[in-house]
């Protein structure tokens, strides 16, 4: 459901562009919207690299003058190095953007008109480093809403997945960083400096995948920026929020468990890598920013709101669904839980059944995975998990119904809330391998709904800072979480656990693996079962509301008629080929008078018996043109990962134009020992 648009607030309000002076004579671009008082009032910080006068243009319309209007200065700050913000760009969340976001924070909470309190809050990489500051402590820092974001850079991020490199991302955001970090400033905003600004950039950046491929383990560089390694270190009361099919959402259950009980508060639905009231599928969206409101109110404004008596943990179960790519809505219900982990929550084991089975699953085992980061479009979710079953060892549970005469007349159903944990006994015959597993709901008709999934590098069964190669030929129980999930399993249907050796292009296949034998003697899946609550209080939120929006127009364009997703396969040769449209935000001309061009593809491919044949490719295209004033500007990158028995091969263009004048061309070409993931 679209959100309600409000233009009647409790304040009037006004916005102006201004630059913040860092101590090292830095200037960064913000936008700041205010409510027209002569009072002072807080300040509420979104820090982002993602450009305040074009990309999130649109998003942050929708939300900064609905704070403005409700009496907060709400304030959008460019990242030093990106879009009209001076000095160079660096690595994510490195020691220099966290450094200045506390400058940041200070100077605001410094002006006369801010009463000196300061919140902090944004999805995805604001969420991130809105925890990452909060961990810094500074002063001002009250309160942080998080949304889709994580706890730990390594293990929930989108470089490694179970200690395993996580090819589909690893590949596919360093290259659309890539592409996005070479985007020019703007001369309306910075006038004639942008193209030494811009020149400038060029000449510091460096493709990210370097880096990221060259720490496989778990070591002091993720470990930075991973607020896991001292929760106590955040004194800031924190809002936590995800969704069900955003990669993110178990560090709202981490942090809500680990985080004091008095200052924070868990909120995951069934929304994809969004903010809750856009109206995104899958929905039902809710009224976020009313939520967001109470939150600051009360943390920052001392008024009684309410929120703290709201349970520690609210979080959407969805009841059972046919399997698709795109849901406009689920059906289920909220539930509030008193903590986490939950005393309505018990584990329940379910034994394997039958004998040893042997797992080698053909390598292209995964192209039905669906996309690593949901962002509401049409081809986003997997489809239909039959075809990926029979590529693994499957094992079904059965949702019984009640005994006959027993206590009530309806069937009973299997209702989980939390982390699946599977326990599995393997022998495998190589130094090292992977395993997959995959919950599905299977209908009587045997459709097969994916219900969550989990991955372990079996060289990191001993933890993610660390090699163990597998001793050949022996047999190991290895223990392992699944992502957390809230989902019904009813009557009739049967749980199934499916267990493979390969999930491409999820996870890059290891160069020395193979498949393995599972035992199920050995083996069970224990499941969070959360019981139904006598009387348990509803939990309800108002519909979704925005602030009238900028007025961006979306042209429609021949690239619309592409796939989303397409699968290609060469029957002859044994190769799979997966095609993806991103469509991150597409064309679009501004108010102001710019016209932005956006164009992606993501290649990924792999001969099905071997794994070093797996292949990644991005192509970037990207134009910022204002024609009034002759300004036309073009970046080009092509970015591609392969890999041979010991090294990654990487490959990183980019050709950027003003006109027909080429004013900047590199390639970059490494190759990165493997030596984990």
């Amino acid at each position: 459901m679209s959100p309600t648009i409000r233009r009647d607030f409790p304040y009037e309000t006004a916005h102006s562009d201004i630059r913040i002076p860092l101590s090292d004579g830095t200037r960064l671009y913000a936008r700041i919207w205010r409510p027209v008082t002569d009072e002072p009032v807080p300040a509420l910080l979104e820090y982002l690299p993602y450009r305040l006068t074009d990309w999130t243009a649109p998003r942050d319309w929708q939300r900064h003058p609905w704070y403005a209007g409700h009496g907060y200065a709400s304030v959008r700050v460019d990242v030093r190095g990106h879009g009209n913000s001076e000095g160079l760009p660096g690595d994510e969340y490195d020691a220099t953007e966290l450094a200045d976001g506390v400058e940041v924070i200070n100077w605001l909470a410094a002006q006369d008109w801010c009463d000196g309190q300061v919140g902090m809050f944004g999805i995805s990489w604001g969420g991130f480093n809105s925890l990452q500051l909060a961990a810094l402590g500074p002063e001002p820092l009250k309160a942080v809403v998080t949304v889709c974001s994580t706890d730990d850079r390594y293990d929930n991020d989108v470089h490694y997945m179970g200690g395993s490199v996580l090819a589909v991302d690893m590949h596919a955001w360093a290259a659309t960083m890539l592409a996005f970090v070479c985007r020019p400033p703007d001369p309306v905003y910075v006038g004639d400096a942008w193209r030494r600004m811009w020149l400038e950039r060029l000449e510091a950046v460096t493709p990210f995948v370097h880096t990221w491929l060259a720490h496989q383990t778990r070591d002091a560089y993720w470990r930075h920026g991973s607020v896991c390694e001292d929760y106590g270190a955040i004194d800031a009361a924190v809002l936590a929020v995800g969704g069900w099919h955003d990669p993110y959402r178990d560090t709202v259950l981490r942090l809500v468990e680990r985080l004091d009980p008095a200052r924070v508060r868990g909120l995951i639905g069934p929304w994809s890598h969004q903010y809750p009231d856009r109206g995104l599928p899958p929905g039902p969206s809710i009224g976020f920013l009313q939520e967001t409101l109470r939150w600051w109110d009360h943390w920052l404004k001392g008024r009684p709101t309410g929120i703290m008596a709201e349970p520690p943990l609210r979080s959407w179960i969805s009841a059972s669904h046919p399997p698709a790519t795109v849901y406009p809505e689920l059906p289920g219900r909220w539930v509030g839980d008193p903590a986490w982990p939950s005393p309505y929550v018990t584990p329940v084991t379910y034994a394997f059944g039958g004998g040893p089975v042997v797992v080698d699953s053909p390598h292209h085992t995964g192209l039905d995975a669906g996309r690593f980061f949901p962002f509401g479009n049409d081809a986003d979710l997997p489809p239909d998990q039959r075809d990926e079953d029979a590529k693994s060892a499957c094992f079904d549970f059965a949702v019984e119904p009640v005994e006959p005469g027993s206590a009530g007349a309806l069937p009973a159903s299997i209702e989980i809330l939390g982390r699946p944990r599977v326990r599995l006994r393997l022998r495998v015959d190589a130094p090292a391998g992977q395993v997959i597993a995959r919950l599905c709901d299977v209908a009587p008709d045997g459709s097969s709904t994916l219900v969550t999934r989990g991955v372990l590098n079996l060289a990191a069964r001993n933890g993610r800072d660390r090699t163990a190669p597998w001793p050949e030929g022996a047999t190991e129980d290895v223990t392992f979480e699944l992502n957390g999930i809230g989902h019904t399993f009813p009557p009739g249907h049967r749980v199934r656990l499916a267990v493979s050796s390969a999930y491409w292009p999820w996870i890059w296949p290891r160069a020395d693996s193979a498949g393995f034998t599972l035992d199920p003697a050995g083996s069970s899946l224990e499941l969070p079962v959360r019981a139904r609550v006598a009387d348990e209080p509803p939990i309800t939120f108002e519909p979704a509301e925005q602030s009238e929006p900028l007025g961006v127009v979306f042209p429609a364009t021949l690239d619309e008629e592409r796939p989303e997703r397409l699968v290609v396969r060469d029957v002859a040769k044994g190769l799979w080929r997966l095609e993806v449209d991103p469509r991150y935000g597409g064309s679009r001309v501004y108010p102001d008078g710019l016209e932005f061009t956006e164009d992606a593809l993501e290649t990924y491919s792999i001969q099905e018996s071997d794994p070093l044949s797996a292949r990644t490719r991005s192509d970037w295209t990207i134009r910022l043109h204002r024609p009034d004033l002759a300004w036309d500007t073009r970046i080009e990158t092509r970015s591609e990962i392969s890999c041979d028995a010991d090294s990654f091969l990487t490959t990183d263009e980019v050709v950027c134009h003003h006109g027909d004048e080429i004013v900047f061309h590199r390639t970059w070409e490494k190759r990165i020992p493997r030596t984990s993931g």
